[in-house]
């Protein structure tokens, strides 16, 4: 299977969010978003601004650090957040409810590199970099298959 990727840069948190704003509509039950980058890329910031704009209300959207997992009713079906910097054993994913979720929900996965073999294989990975130090990111999208490139083309010219 061959691998593709995309690369966007932003100047901003402002424009990081409407990136993630742009993305969100075009995503539906059983798409998940394997966000990774260093503490501090804004993977939780872009994770909000996504979420956000998939509410019908928009609520707040806090970090789910601690909580692993945190749920949202969407317009088109639910959206998990999770974070899993503090998983502590690969078991805790599947009494986490993830497996189900890649299924049934939309899902957007902070340190994906915890899931290891259970990553699904048809992900958005998309990787934050802040290479100047600043509110610069650098965003690189990359998939393996499936329907990504027709999703994200007018996004980041992929």
């Amino acid at each position: 299977m061959s691998c593709h990727s995309a690369q966007i840069s932003t100047r901003s948190p402002e424009e990081t969010c409407a990136l993630a704003q742009a993305l969100g509509p075009r995503l539906a039950p059983g798409d998940c978003l394997l966000l990774e980058g260093e503490v501090g890329a804004g993977k939780t910031h872009f994770a909000r601004c996504l979420i956000q704009a998939l509410q019908e209300v928009p609520e707040d959207v806090p970090s789910p650090t601690y909580t692993l997992v945190q749920t949202y009713p969407g317009r088109h079906g639910e959206i998990w957040h999770s974070d899993l910097y503090r998983l502590t054993d690969i078991t805790e994913i599947e009494e986490l409810g993830l497996l189900e979720a890649f299924e049934t929900a939309i899902c957007l996965v902070e340190w994906p590199d915890r899931l290891g073999d259970l990553a699904p294989p048809d992900a958005l990975t998309l990787r934050l970099d802040a290479p100047t130090g600043d509110d610069t990111r650098t965003l690189t999208f990359e998939w393996s298959g499936g329907t990504w490139a027709d999703r994200i083309k007018d996004i980041c010219n992929a």
